[in-house]
Formats: structure tokens, C-alpha cells, sequence
């Protein structure tokens, strides 16, 4: 089917997500990048993807793997396996690419795309933010949005831990 090849064109490895930026940067595109569990996506997801989008011109969305996220947030996540996070938050107009990363923090994946804005949550101090460094050593900026109050997997997920006990 044609979304799927669609949604397919925005998932890239680190090969590929180095190719694509090349040609973004051709084109003189600011590299606009964010990470995340993404395990069940809400409202806030969208917002803040949606935000972070319009800092650039291209958005690149770091995923975590499976066995990070169950690492970070433990042995009952994810919800939603990877090839599922990557394909919702691929299916998103705001978004440029998806990167699966499997390390606990995105850190090499940012020294790869060497983004021209990396942007985090209003959650985060601009000092917590892993590769802050780097970005700002290659002439970039960190950039941290207004959190959006309300919103959390980890509320969802309680919330129906809850309603099923």
C-alpha cells in the first residue's frame, strides 16, 4: 500500500538518517531533533512534537529500543513494541524521520546528526539535557518547550493499572 511505503520512507537507520540530512542540508533545511520513548502516545506527544517541528525545517524523532525503554522505565514497558512507536510517530505530518536508538540515551545518535537544534521537554534543565554539548560545539542551540501539564505515559498507564485491579 502507498502509506506504508510512506511511512517506511521516514524510517531511517543511522546510514540512512546521515544521507537524508545530507541532502537536507543541501537544501540549506535547519535539523530539528528530539527523542523519546513515545510508548503511548497522548496528546502532550503531539503538542511537543508539533512544537519542536517548528523550531527547523526538518524533525527527526530518536526512538528508544525496546530493551532501553524496559531498562529506563522498567520490565513492564513498553507497552508498544518498537515497530509500532516508530510507525505512530512516523505517521505524524510534523515529522521528518524516525531513528531507533539502543543505547539508554541518544547521545552517539546526536554526535551522527549533529543537529542544528536539539529540543527536549519543559521537564528538563538545559544542563540535563544529554548532548546539549555536542550541539552547541557544532553551533547549535538547545532549546527546551514549555512542558505540557497533565500528560504522561507513565499516568496513562497507572490510570489503567488501576481500573483493571
Amino acid at each position: 500500500m502507498m502509506w506504508e511505503k510512506f511511512l517506511e520512507e521516514k524510517i531511517f537507520d543511522y546510514s540512512s538518517v546521515v544521507t537524508a540530512i545530507t541532502r537536507w542540508r543541501i537544501k540549506n533545511k535547519n535539523i530539528v531533533f528530539t527523542n523519546g520513548c513515545f510508548d503511548l502516545i497522548h496528546l502532550g506527544h503531539i503538542k511537543y512534537l508539533m512544537q519542536a517541528a517548528n523550531q527547523g525545517d526538518q524533525l527527526i524523532v530518536g526512538i528508544n529500543s525496546d530493551d532501553s525503554v524496559c531498562r529506563l522505565k522498567g520490565e513492564h514497558r513498553p507497552i508498544n513494541d518498537e515497530i509500532s512507536r516508530m510507525h505512530v510517530i512516523a505517521s505524524l505530518f510534523c515529522v521528518s524521520g524516525i531513528v531507533l536508538f539502543k543505547e539508554d540515551t541518544p547521545l552517539e545518535l546526536i554526535r551522527i546528526i549533529k543537529p542544528d537544534i536539539l529540543v527536549k521537554g519543559g521537564d528538563y534543565q538545559p544542563d540535563e539535557v544529554v548532548g546539549a554539548d555536542v550541539v552547541k560545539s557544532n553551533g547549535g542551540e538547545v532549546k527546551i518547550l514549555d512542558f505540557i501539564p497533565g500528560y504522561s505515559s507513565t499516568s496513562i498507564e497507572q490510570k489503567i493499572r488501576n481500573q483493571t485491579s
